[in-house]
């Protein structure tokens, strides 16, 4: 939110609305939708929600570092705090309040039963530090979520520590770092082929372990360029690293003769699994030649994600990549369930650890309890309907908005801005127009190989009249923006938004992120403004 020294440029009372003016309220509220100012603006030296006893004194053990100056927490009672926080969540859209349509990012329902098991006792409370005997249950789990996942997949292994997706892509891709170095080829493989329409942290993570990049064009379908793959293929490319569907939300009509091309080159197959949610229970990536592949489970199997986190990213491994999954290794010895950590004696050569403990044990609990609840059918028609309900866009407004490629789309439609040439009004814009009719903006200008991209993923959890109601929302934009005559009116949105549009530019060259109470604070005193 702005401080009290900017809101006024940001404020919604006083705009036009049908061609009348509505009149500015005194506390800048509009009926609920209630202006808020920063919780250390609204702080009291000295008020506490609870009375805690005096802490009893102990021996300094702080060498003379002890504080000597106030924390700088801002003091509240618990009501002031319950109703800032709910005041601020009323200003955050969320997929329970409506269609979320960001491309890439699968923002899916996440079923309540979910939610629940994660929060079962001996579940919801578990910590990585207790003694194996006390968690079999919570192995026991783990195990078996990555069965499905190698059922799911066509795999025989997975790794199930690495904590989200690029976390994924570092372990597929030292994986393969240490299978070329078992065959004493590491040093002479040091290219990875990254095509245009893999996902930005593909070549990123390759760059990112010491390999360089040579990246791959799309032909005019927005697939891989086949020709140019196997033109760059030699005996320097260590490995492909490529999106499936990829983030045109097209599915890789080819794959099996790349798969084939990169093998015979002798190089390995990366294939990033964020989109996993198209395919799942249609099509196992093992069977298409992939040695490799990470599995968001926040987008896939339905956790909430957003913000930074929480996410997981499980990676599949071929037989040829099995042995150098990295520790650590869930084991069973008999009855008995245990973790096998560093050093541990296990049949094959783990590359190492890559990060504390075993993994997002809630993420673990929630993606299972999806794919339980679900079963093969329903996995199978989740997908379906993914890609159904994105076709059902795609269809509706071809002929309004322009989609970048021609023919039917996977889970995502992509559109490009040529449908607004001439109009005056941008890509952002249209997004920010989107925002005063009640939707987030779907994900734009990405992928970057589409000028103006527009990528819509409805999901399969959308009702069809939800997006009938999307679908007319964007065509009403569109037949907006074509007059020729409302750039201006785009330009201003959103106008009932809490904030109107900001410059986000300055905002991400220039953040301000600590408050700092002003030296001379706004006048707050109404009796005083009154007289004045």
């Amino acid at each position: 939110m702005a401080s009290s020294q900017d809101r006024s440029q940001g404020r919604t009372g006083g705009i036009v609305s049908g061609g009348t003016a509505e009149a500015a309220t005194y506390t800048g509220n509009r009926a609920l939708q209630i202006e808020e100012p920063l919780i250390f603006e609204m702080g009291q030296p000295g008020r506490c929600g609870v009375d805690l006893p005096e802490p009893p004194r102990v021996k300094d053990r702080l060498n003379g570092l002890r504080r000597t100056g106030d924390i700088g927490l801002p003091g509240l009672s618990e009501p002031q705090v319950v109703q800032h926080y709910t005041r601020l969540s009323q200003k955050n859209y969320a997929i329970d309040m409506g269609v979320y349509p960001l491309g890439s990012c699968t923002m899916k329902h996440n079923p309540r039963i979910n939610e629940k098991v994660a929060r079962l006792p001996g579940i919801g409370d578990l910590h990585p530090l207790q003694p194996v005997s006390t968690v079999q249950g919570a192995l026991e789990l783990i195990d078996r979520l990555a069965h499905w996942l190698k059922t799911l997949t066509g795999m025989p292994a997975v790794a199930m520590s690495p904590a989200a997706g690029a976390h994924g892509e570092m372990c597929g891709m030292m994986a393969i770092a240490a299978a070329l170095k078992a065959r004493g080829e590491r040093a002479q493989r040091k290219t990875v082929l990254a095509p245009e329409s893999a996902h930005g942290t593909n070549p990123a993570t390759a760059a990112a372990i010491g390999f360089t990049v040579k990246p791959i064009p799309a032909n005019d379908r927005g697939r891989v360029d086949l020709t140019a793959l196997k033109a760059a293929l030699g005996p320097d490319v260590a490995a492909i690293m490529l999106t499936n569907p990829n983030t045109c939300g097209l599915f890789e009509s080819e794959i099996v003769e790349i798969a084939q091309a990169v093998h015979a080159a002798g190089a390995y197959f990366y294939c990033d699994g964020a989109n996993f949610n198209a395919i799942a229970g249609r099509v196992r990536p093992g069977d298409l030649g992939v040695d490799c592949m990470h599995i968001n489970l926040h987008k896939t199997f339905s956790t909430p994600h957003g913000g930074g986190g929480p996410g997981a990213g499980p990676v599949v491994l071929s037989a040829a990549l099995a042995p150098y999954a990295p520790y650590p290794w869930i084991v069973k010895d008999g009855a008995t369930w245990r973790v096998a950590e560093d050093e541990s004696k296990v049949e094959g050569t783990p590359l190492g650890r890559l990060k504390a403990f075993h993994g997002q044990m809630g993420m673990f609990t929630r993606a299972l309890a999806y794919i339980m609840s679900h079963g093969a059918d329903g996995l199978k028609q989740a997908s379906e309907d993914a890609v159904l309900s994105a076709n059902y866009v795609m269809a509706a407004l071809k002929d309004t908005m322009s989609p970048a490629f021609d023919g039917p789309c996977m889970h995502e439609a992509l559109f490009d801005d040529s449908f607004l040439k001439d109009t005056g009004v941008s890509t952002l814009d249209f997004a920010k127009a989107m925002i005063d009719e009640g939707y987030h903006p779907m994900t734009m200008y990405f992928p970057l190989v589409v000028h103006g991209a527009m990528l819509i993923e409805p999901t399969e959890s959308v009702a069809k009249e939800d997006l009938d109601q999307f679908i007319g929302a964007l065509r009403s934009l569109a037949a907006r923006a074509k007059t020729g005559t409302a750039a201006e009116a785009f330009k201003a949105a959103p106008l009932y938004a809490p904030r109107r549009r900001l410059d986000e530019t300055l905002a991400a060259r220039k953040p301000i992120l600590r408050w700092k109470p002003s030296n001379n604070p706004p006048e707050t005193d109404p009796v005083k403004q009154a007289a004045e």
